[in-house]
């Protein structure tokens, strides 16, 4: 008959031990896999840098505007809303995927800051421009390459047909051919068509007081100096951003801006499988 072994000194029973031992290892499994998705859950976000900085006309949409990106994208972006031009410095703008400017009007960047800008765009950087970003730094030539045309004029606030050209477009895909819908509609000074990639353009038989000699370009994007742009003549009003059709129309635009990858389609329903006939029962 075996003695017991000497070194065993443990008053628990062997059996015990082990499960003991066992439970501690799936516990340190669990805690570890724990802290990796904590890790993982706590990676930094990229960034945007919302500008709506006006040194023009102020249009009172604009917190409006800057709530509704925060409202489509915080989930995915940090984002940082500014006035403030010293935020176009290189160090700065390096932190960020893509810059919107909501609104904006005037001349609202120096020279230096300028400069960081195009640094910005020619090192890939993205550019979301919505309303009056068109009707911003008209003496900078630059930037009016970048956002494609500049504000000329405008009537008053109506409802008109817009024609979505290019439905294909993540930030026109879930539009109608046909959008009906109320806004301040800018005239340009020029027609971008050919320079840039048009999205949607106004059917100006529905607006009065506008005449772009038949062609009406009013979102658009475009590669540029090593960017992107993305541009849309809508969100005047505060009501715009409200409307679910706009606000995944600027969506898909500044996420197009950010180089964002593509969403996932969402997979095919499966056909439902037909329910067993019924059984008759025995009698």
């Amino acid at each position: 008959m075996q003695g017991p072994n000497p070194s065993d000194s443990s008053p628990l029973p062997r059996s015990r031990r082990r499960s003991l031992a066992l439970g501690a290892a799936a516990i340190a499994i669990a805690a570890a896999l724990l802290g990796a998705g904590a890790l993982q859950q706590a990676a930094p976000k990229e960034r945007l840098l919302v500008f709506s900085k006006t040194a023009g006309f102020r249009h009172d949409s604009i917190p409006q505007g800057i709530a509704a990106v925060r409202e489509l994208l915080g989930d995915r972006y940090d984002i940082d809303a500014t006035e403030d031009s010293k935020a176009f410095s290189n160090d700065n703008l390096k932190r960020y995927k893509a810059v919107v400017f909501i609104s904006t009007t005037g001349d609202i960047l120096d020279e230096a800051q300028q400069k960081a800008f195009e640094s910005f765009i020619r090192a890939g950087g993205g550019f979301a421009g919505i309303h009056a970003a068109a009707d911003t730094e008209h003496s900078w030539p630059w930037y009016g390459r970048l956002v494609g045309a500049y504000f000329k004029t405008h009537p008053h606030i109506q409802e008109s047909l817009v024609k979505v050209e290019d439905r294909t477009h993540r930030s026109t895909m879930m539009l109608p051919a046909e959008w009906r819908r109320v806004d301040e509609w800018y005239v340009y000074d020029k027609n971008p068509r050919g320079a840039v990639k048009v999205l949607a353009s106004l059917d100006d038989s529905t607006v009065q007081g506008v005449d772009m000699g038949g062609d009406h370009p009013i979102a658009w994007y475009h590669d540029f100096d090593g960017g992107r742009s993305w541009y849309t003549g809508g969100g005047h009003t505060k009501e715009s951003y409200s409307e679910p059709l706009f606000r995944q129309h600027i969506e898909g635009g500044i996420l197009w801006a950010a180089a964002a990858p593509d969403a996932e389609k969402p997979e095919a329903a499966k056909p439902l499988e037909a329910a067993p006939k019924a059984q008759p029962t025995q009698p």
